[in-house]
């Protein structure tokens, strides 16, 4: 049977393309094209993203969020994607008001997609410790110079080597990744784990990073130069990509990271490593990584010291600093081996912990 019931004013829903009304408990994005009214349900298939506070691309509703697009009036997914339907209603307009039928509701269908493979459960494989060396220093790889903070990473992933233990060298230089497009800052929700735009783009090489730091490693030591008193631009694009591994907490309460330690590299021809290095433990400390003691080890000639030639031979040719790297290498290891044999990091976190309210 029909239920027709009134939305709101023709006059007023028809100023704007597009809106979100509510009527009856119920959310639906109302459109308004070449005189005609389409009405669909107000969530999107993927993520749950607000249809109504999208735009239109032609006959299609583009989600805000992720950009996926339904027709308007049909609730179908655009050309290609048509298995992927949100429910649409019939509308109507009388004496200047829009109603629709509440029991014409299309069903809304959801095509089958292959989970993104790091959205697997996370468990630690069997085997020796892992260790993961991530390389953020930027340079022309037709033109390569040294580098002196991947010059003592090689040191710590050598001497975890000796120790028996496996180890990746991630150097972000090498990959292709998309910077964060701020999904966040539409929604909380929108941040997804895996990111939205590894799953949305299979050419993203970001996978690498978050393979390594949430399924493979079970202590990870990030090397960086230091660039006007921060760490290097790459590392920073890294980091925003990160966002999702933190947000899993707020928006899930799902810890990502169990278990897992985290040991820094710094060296710089000025100074500021403090700095550096507390905005590191700050970032990864949010994550959820155990830091050893004495979490970073590094170097840095001082503002008054800009002889970057110097600074290079002092590098190289540092037996303490190729030592102090071997030794966080250690640290870092054993303080891993301890957290995998107790398991006792948690799976989820106290409120009041972190952060002390719940999402509304």
């Amino acid at each position: 049977m029909e239920n027709w019931i009134d939305i709101g004013s023709a006059d007023q829903l028809s100023a704007t393309p597009l809106k979100r009304v509510t009527v009856m408990n119920r959310e639906l994005a109302v459109s308004y094209k070449d005189a005609k009214f389409g009405v669909l349900s107000n969530t999107c298939n993927h993520a749950g993203g607000p249809l109504g506070k999208g735009r239109l691309d032609g006959e299609y509703i583009v989600c805000p969020w992720h950009n996926w697009k339904f027709h308007r009036c049909s609730g179908k997914g655009e050309p290609g994607f048509e298995d992927d339907c949100v429910p649409a209603y019939q509308v109507k307009v009388e004496n200047g008001r829009v109603l629709i039928d509440l029991n014409s509701a299309t069903k809304r269908h959801k095509k089958p997609h292959a989970p993104h493979p790091l959205a697997r459960k996370i468990e630690r494989a069997s085997g020796p410790l892992r260790l993961a060396g991530i390389s953020t220093t930027a340079m022309d790889a037709n033109n390569p110079r040294f580098s002196g903070s991947d010059h003592l990473l090689d040191h710590a992933l050598r001497a975890a080597r000796a120790l028996d233990a496996e180890t990746r060298c991630i150097r972000l230089n090498d990959l292709k990744f998309r910077t964060c497009e701020g999904y966040y800052s539409k929604a909380a929700h929108a941040c997804t784990w895996p990111c939205s735009i590894t799953q949305m783009d299979s050419g993203d090489q970001m996978d690498q990073v978050y393979e390594a730091l949430v399924h493979w490693a079970d202590a990870i030591i990030i090397a960086s130069p230091i660039r006007w008193g921060a760490a290097s631009s790459l590392y920073f694009k890294m980091a925003e990509r990160l966002n999702c591994v933190q947000n899993a907490m707020t928006i899930r309460n799902q810890v990502l990271i169990r278990n897992k330690v985290a040991g820094f590299i710094i060296v710089g021809g000025q100074d500021n490593i403090q700095a550096v290095a507390g905005h590191m433990l700050g970032f990864f400390a949010e994550l959820g990584f155990i830091f050893p003691q004495f979490p970073y080890i590094a170097h840095s000639r001082g503002w008054s010291h800009e002889d970057m030639e110097r600074n290079v031979d002092v590098v190289r040719n540092s037996t303490e600093l190729a030592e102090g790297a071997a030794m966080l290498a250690k640290r870092c290891l054993e303080l891993a081996a301890q957290l995998i044999a107790r398991d006792e990091a948690p799976t989820s976190i106290e409120r009041g912990g972190r952060k002390a309210h719940a999402m509304q």
